[in-house]
């Protein structure tokens, strides 16, 4: 049963955490592209460092920039009080995250960063607080008050924080031209790292390929055929080019008393769908769902290379 007054608090919550980042986005400037350059620029890491509900969105962005392709780890800054500040170096730069910016917790790294020269980009809605200050940069977050009725619980303060650490991670993936390889280096584990795996990574190559000439007759493709348990033969020219394949449901349509005699080529499907080795897993299998096949052969230089079959997929976790 649903219960109105939860639903209108709901969408006030909504709205208010809206009207905090329409707020930021009104709010951007050219501080923006200051900090993307430091990052972008800098020979060392960034290092993220917040207390309370901003160290955890901290954490959440460290993560982020760094599966992304910024160097990037979390500092907690009670614990960079008691000798993790050893752990920042002079090419490094901090990015600290405080929404009142009177964090006291953070002045032992904000003072070791004036120390040593090391650039301090600061996230705080309020620019004349401490951190507002000693900030080189300041990315400055909206002063909405937050979602929560009591104004106390951080709610659109650490929506805003979260977004504004995407916003520059995805800057800095753009700007450095990330690409989805790049990605899955940093992901070889789990369901995204199967989903971002290559054909290459999957694929049945060398003698595994079930393949036989254009002069072959159908005894030999099919010989072929249950050799190889891929459910297909290709069938290929001198030039060892693929000019068709033959499935098991060539086979059925083409079942009579003379089947063996014939040639493989009279009985092939030509011009079959075929992939590359850089294409994605994920994208083959789409392929093979659309066209209600089970395998596809992979070219390179227009001759096979390997082939790839749906069960390989549904094994990787990719179907």
């Amino acid at each position: 049963m649903t219960n109105d007054k939860d639903l209108q608090s709901a969408r006030r919550t909504i709205d208010k955490e809206i009207e905090a980042l329409r707020m930021m986005e009104d709010e951007l400037n050219g501080n923006l592209t200051q900090a993307l350059d430091l990052m972008q620029s800098t020979k060392g890491r960034v290092i993220v460092t917040g207390m309370g509900k901003s160290g955890h969105v901290g954490s959440k962005i460290a993560a982020t920039l760094a599966s992304t392709g910024t160097p990037a780890f979390f500092v907690h800054p009670g614990e960079a009080s008691h000798g993790d500040l050893g752990m920042v170096t002079t090419n490094d730069i901090v990015l600290a995250i405080s929404n009142s910016g009177e964090t006291r917790e953070l002045s032992d790294i904000i003072t070791y960063s004036k120390r040593y020269g090391i650039p301090l980009i600061a996230i705080t809605k309020n620019p004349e607080s401490s951190l507002g200050k000693n900030g080189d940069i300041l990315l400055k977050l909206p002063d909405d008050g937050e979602a929560c009725p009591l104004g106390l619980a951080p709610t659109s303060s650490t929506t805003a924080t979260m977004v504004l650490g995407d916003i520059l991670a995805i800057c800095l993936l753009e700007r450095k031209g990330f690409s989805k390889t790049d990605f899955k280096q940093r992901h070889p584990g789990g369901k995204l790292g199967a989903f971002l795996q290559k054909v290459s990574d999957l694929m049945h190559k060398g003698n595994e390929l079930p393949l036989v000439y254009d002069t072959a007759l159908m005894q030999e493709a099919l010989l072929m055929m249950t050799s190889k348990m891929l459910g297909c033969v290709g069938i290929i020219d001198k030039d060892r080019r693929l000019l068709g394949i033959i499935t098991d449901g060539d086979l059925r349509r083409n079942l009579s008393a003379d089947l063996f005699s014939k040639k493989a080529i009279d009985i092939m499907t030509k011009s079959p769908k075929v992939t590359s080795p850089n294409t994605l897993v994920a994208e083959a299998v789409k392929e093979m769902n659309e066209k209600k096949i089970t395998q596809l052969f992979v070219i390179d230089n227009n001759q096979p290379v390997g082939i790839i079959h749906l069960h390989d997929c549904l094994k990787a976790g990719v179907a």
